[in-house]
């Protein structure tokens, strides 16, 4: 069976494949010209699930039984309509329910139940489907917390929900990374949350302020398959790492060459392993002495190893979003894209990179058919 990589990117989404250590193959391309801005392969039941934006109509979900050869379209989160009269939470006005403005994150929900998917939005919304993607149903729970209205964007004219992680011992328990509004958890299936960032300092805010949980920006969070309490995120303002589920978390001092970034991947068997792509500062989005590197600890963040072997030399600005880094289900196998359309493997864990020999439109989003 193939390796599959699927990439989203500003103007389509490309997968590539890898069979029996033979190299990589050409793109096989679907929507080209139009953004792709979340991926799903659903280990579950074998569907590939891809968000798109289209400029005539908006945002739709699609979704392919055959590995990306066929799309067909499927349910898109949207908000309900509110009653005649009513001025839903966010809206703006009576009668006019809000909009999602983008699907930012996919996440497969219970190991015994494949129709259930969690979706992520802008603005910060989060969506569940109990019927594979027929129908989905907003977490009013969330969306109605009195805190959301301090909810800011970062970098984006609004919140948005990039993180979903699903404990796989319990699918009830969920940790949603919110940029710009902190880390949530629910131990019920949404029923209820609790804001859980202790330990978080947003550095960008004054004093009085910069402790505040619902104010923190985690940038992305990622969870160790085999021992889900061990989550680590990429802040706004650092690297932070939690060993009791999100109950608390710990910043990881010297992080080489700087604790400033998007993208975080941990191993999926081995919790203090993870994976950073750093970049200079909030002020300056680009790499360190304009040098692409990936950061990796292999000691839950005691020490950390720069590695660069295979990636450009400087000087090279290629910044990496969030959801741009990915390890396979193996720990051994990652892939790295850039802002600038470069699309990197590694076969050693990120000792040495390769470079697909394409050049791509700026990199959204990277997931490997099995993680």
């Amino acid at each position: 069976m193939p390796t599959r990589l699927f990439v989203a990117t500003r103007k389509g989404l490309f997968r590539f494949e890898r069979r029996f250590g033979r190299r990589w193959s050409a793109p096989h391309v679907r929507f080209l010209g139009d953004c792709v801005t979340a991926l799903l392969p659903d280990a579950r039941s074998g569907t590939l699930y891809a968000a798109r934006e289209r400029r005539d109509s908006g945002v739709q979900l699609q979704r392919s039984a055959d590995a990306g050869e066929r799309f067909e379209a499927c349910a898109t989160p949207s908000f309900p309509r509110p009653e005649a009269g009513e001025a839903p939470e966010g809206s703006g006005g009576a009668g006019r329910a809000p909009r999602v403005a983008r699907v930012w994150s996919l996440a497969a929900g219970d190991p015994a139940d494949p129709g259930q998917l969690w979706a992520g939005t802008m603005p910060g919304a989060l969506f569940v489907s109990r019927d594979a993607a027929q129908s989905w149903q907003l977490v009013e729970s969330l969306w109605k917390r009195p805190e959301r209205e301090a909810w800011t964007g970062d970098g984006c004219d609004q919140p948005g929900i990039h993180s979903i992680c699903v404990d796989p011992r319990d699918a009830r328990h969920l940790t949603v990374g919110v940029s710009v509004g902190g880390v949530w958890v629910t131990r019920d299936g949404g029923e209820s949350w609790t804001c859980q960032a202790k330990g978080m300092r947003a550095d960008y805010l004054p004093p009085e302020l910069c402790l505040n949980p619902n104010l923190q920006d985690p940038h992305r969070i990622v969870q160790c398959a085999a021992q889900p309490d061990v989550l680590w995120a990429q802040h706004h303002s650092g690297v932070y790492v939690s060993r009791d589920a999100g109950a608390s978390w710990t910043a990881v001092q010297n992080v080489p060459p700087s604790t400033f970034g998007y993208a975080v991947a941990v191993h999926p068997r081995k919790p203090n392993t993870a994976w950073f792509a750093p970049a200079v500062t909030d002020a300056c989005r680009v790499p360190v002495d304009a040098r692409p590197v990936v950061s990796r600890t292999t000691n839950g963040g005691k020490s950390f190893r720069i590695l660069r072997r295979g990636l450009p030399e400087p000087p090279a600005y290629d910044l990496v979003y969030r959801h741009a880094l990915a390890v396979d289900a193996s720990g051994r196998r990652l892939a790295l894209g850039s802002t600038t359309g470069g699309l990197w493997i590694s076969e050693n864990g990120g000792r040495s990179w390769s470079g697909i020999p394409c050049r791509l439109p700026p990199i959204y989003a990277i997931r490997f058919e099995r993680e």
